[in-house]
């Protein structure tokens, strides 16, 4: 390679560089928005935890199904779209931020969920079953 060819080499590469570096920098400044609200939604190094809820019929109950991470409730929903009913069989999905769901702790166990002694129409022998009633 002569001189000259390798000076033309040498500035393609850099034109080529260069427009690299236009087109990178006009795709950044059009998704600041998007790599702000990403930014402002990392905790870490990770998007926030999302749980997904499906449901597989008309009236069934929502069912937990998995967790996923996203940016926001929308890519959440897409996520968990392509993630837990790319196979058919569910209608309905939620998506709930992990942070959003507060629960029980097994030592409650005991004080939390006794029933009330004082109330006894809650339970089901409080009331009779009439007489032409059957399969009750």
């Amino acid at each position: 390679m002569g001189a000259r060819s390798c000076l033309r080499v040498r500035r393609e590469a850099s034109h080529r560089c260069q427009r690299r570096r236009r087109v990178a920098v006009a795709s950044t400044v059009s998704n600041q928005e998007v790599v702000a609200e990403q930014s402002a939604a990392l905790a870490g190094d990770q998007w926030p935890l999302w749980e997904v809820f499906t449901q597989s019929e008309q009236g069934a109950p929502h069912e937990h199904a998995g967790s996923l991470h996203a940016p926001d409730a929308e890519n959440a929903l897409q996520n968990a779209r392509d993630v837990y009913a790319r196979r058919g069989g569910v209608i309905s999905l939620w998506v709930v931020p992990a942070g959003a769901i507060t629960a029980s702790s097994p030592g409650d166990a005991g004080p939390f969920f006794d029933p009330g002694a004082d109330k006894a129409y809650r339970h089901p022998q409080f009331y009779k079953v009439p007489r032409g009633v059957r399969g009750v």
